[in-house]
């Protein structure tokens, strides 16, 4: 049976892609507010959705 324990390097870098797609949500929610384009708005939207998505994802993966 394969282990699930991820190594340590491997947290490390997974720490390293939460902390990026934090930064990615928190720019895009500061934009939003901004933006009076509504494409725009609409990729910031979904950028934010997908962000979310990702980070809860990355946060699932550290807790094993």
């Amino acid at each position: 049976m394969a282990s699930t324990k991820l190594a340590i390097h491997e947290t490390l870098e997974l720490h390293e892609v939460l902390t990026l797609k934090q930064s990615c949500l928190v720019k895009s929610y500061a934009l939003q507010s901004l933006v009076d384009d509504d494409t725009l708005k609409a990729i910031l939207d979904n950028d934010v959705s997908s962000s979310e998505k990702a980070i809860k994802e990355l946060q699932e993966i550290l807790k094993q």
